[in-house]
């Protein structure tokens, strides 16, 4: 193919578009033998705190939310998994403060947790930050927060136990080196993928799939052993393609509309939020599950959304993994590590990234995922790039996202709790969300000759 012709380059677009347990210390039941290919996967994690940003171990935002960790939420939360798929496992992320503090409802909190770790094989783990880590800390802080954590994790649950990985919502490139290297945890959930304008952070530029991070940039997929970490850098929440491409709430939407309860059930109510929760779903275990020989979904709920709610978007977690079984009869809910780690044997590196995804408007939240429009994206370890278009009138695709990721990137410096540094995103060439004069929608045949050499690379044959 010459991929110097725009139509040629149009059509080679086009066509873009499956154990034996053992037993970790401390008594986990750790799936270490089985593939990630041809697998329907979801993970859920949670996350247990006292105030809604803990910005540093003694600085925090937001309300001390201890009225709503109670033994109760977190039994209703278990519950709730338990009903629809009786085999599925949790991951329990505790925060700096929940890890020790000594009211009774944390400390019960704790020992029952510990119990789910015995009876179901779930993971407690660490969550440094409540999310938002770097925003706000040096990363020598981080790390040491990490490490102390880490600690009392092992402390809360004894026999030896360790995690295997970690959920932290964002991490600088030197904490996944740090946990890789220093802490020999190879998993995190360190990504939100395509964050920008909402909640404390923005942190778009990233894959949304698995990838092994560059010790430039957290964002950025490594590019060799040079700049490679051995930490495999997970999202936390699945979204609607064609909403994540949004800034923020802008329009009167939610960019982070998908799977996460606040973003569906919340704004768009229980029926409508079962339906994306349901089309998000379908999107990456029908046709994507093709292209790309396996299909993933992640979850983040914060178990003070358990009372802080209405009861039944709680009850909606097992109607949407009920519905999601009964549809995907294959899907498998095991660790968010057990997960990572499975990737991670089938990966030694970034080589073989080449994620596809193809999604239409699902007609639910018309104001982002427009039902006449068809986005699709590739990832893999040299760019990311995206096309729009209007497929009920047949228009060419135009171009709203190309990140190179060939290119030399830098994280920002240190924050601090008084100097925060909220924007971490890794942005170049074209961006999704479009703030830039430079982010316009291009077609085709405005790509360089160089970028489409690169393009090519991936791309030259139909598949």
């Amino acid at each position: 193919m010459n991929i110097n012709k725009p139509v040629a380059l149009a059509a080679a677009i086009c066509v873009m578009a499956a154990a034996l347990p053992c037993r970790a210390a401390g008594g986990v039941e750790f799936n270490s033998n089985w593939s990630v290919k041809g697998k329907r996967v979801i993970n859920i994690n949670t996350v247990v705190r006292v105030n809604q940003i803990e910005v540093s171990r003694d600085t925090n935002r937001g309300k001390d939310e201890a009225h709503l960790h109670t033994v109760e939420a977190v039994e209703t939360f278990r519950k709730a998994v338990s009903d629809a798929i009786p085999e599925a496992k949790v991951t329990w992320a505790l925060s700096w403060r929940a890890l020790q503090d000594q009211r009774p409802n944390y400390v019960a909190v704790r020992k029952r947790v510990v119990e789910y770790h015995r009876q179901y094989g779930d993971e407690i783990t660490f969550i440094p930050g409540a999310y938002f880590a770097p925003m706000y800390n040096s990363r020598a802080q981080t790390n040491r927060d990490i490490h102390d954590g880490l600690k009392l994790v092992s402390e809360t649950v004894g026999g030896g136990y360790r995690p295997r990985s970690i959920v932290a919502g964002f991490l600088a490139a030197d904490n996944l080196r740090f946990l890789a290297e220093e802490e020999g945890i190879h998993v995190a959930q360190g990504t939100i993928w395509s964050q920008y304008g909402i909640d404390n952070g923005d942190g778009d530029g990233s894959i949304s799939y698995p990838y092994y991070p560059s010790r430039e940039h957290a964002c950025k997929p490594a590019q060799g052993k040079a700049d490679f970490i051995d930490c495999v850098n997970l999202d936390g929440w699945t979204c609607d393609f064609l909403c994540a491409r949004k800034f923020g709430f802008e329009g009167g939407g939610n960019s982070r509309t998908g799977v996460g309860p606040i973003e569906t059930y919340g704004r768009l109510g229980l029926k409508n939020g079962m339906k994306e929760t349901r089309a998000v779903v379908r999107s990456h275990f029908g046709d994507n599950f093709k292209r790309n020989g396996f299909g993933w979904i992640v979850v983040n709920w914060e178990i003070c959304l358990v009372k802080l709610n209405r009861p039944e978007y709680t009850a909606a977690l097992t109607q949407w993994l009920k519905g999601v079984r009964e549809e995907f009869p294959d899907t498998i809910v095991p660790l968010m590590s057990e997960f990572g780690e499975a990737w991670r044997r089938e990966n030694p590196n970034n080589d073989k990234l080449d994620y596809r995804f193809v999604q239409r408007g699902n007609c639910i939240h018309r104001i982002f995922s427009e039902p006449n429009l068809e986005i699709r994206w590739y990832m893999n370890r040299k760019f990311r790039l995206a096309t729009l278009r209007d497929w009920t009138k047949n228009e060419p695709e135009m171009i709203i996202d190309f990140t190179r990721y060939d290119l030399p990137a830098k994280e920002p410096p240190d924050a601090s709790v008084k100097k925060p540094t909220r924007n971490w995103s890794l942005v170049n060439r074209i961006n999704q969300k479009g703030r830039r004069p430079q982010d316009a929608p291009i077609p085709l045949s405005a790509l360089t000759e160089e970028e489409r050499r690169l393009v090519e690379e991936y791309y030259q044959k139909p598949q």
